[in-house]
């Protein structure tokens, strides 16, 4: 399962793979890198982040569970 993952370590995976943080606004960062149709969307005041935000961002960065749970 993909619960109880801290926002500073899906920050730090999101900057492993290449993807910055471009914008903040409101309670929202955007993170994006260039082959990403769309900016990646973390809600900074939800800690830990919700599994279903972390499955979309995979499936965004083209990555699987497993991916993730390797590099944790």
């Amino acid at each position: 399962h993909l619960r109880n993952i801290p926002l500073k370590l899906f920050r730090d995976f999101l900057i492993e793979k290449g993807c910055t943080c471009n914008r903040i606004s409101g309670g929202h960062e955007h993170w994006s890198r260039n082959d990403l149709l769309r900016p990646i969307t973390l809600q900074t005041h939800i800690d830990p982040i919700p599994e279903f935000i972390i499955k979309n961002s995979l499936k965004q960065l083209g990555l699987t569970k497993k991916d993730f749970t390797d590099w944790i």
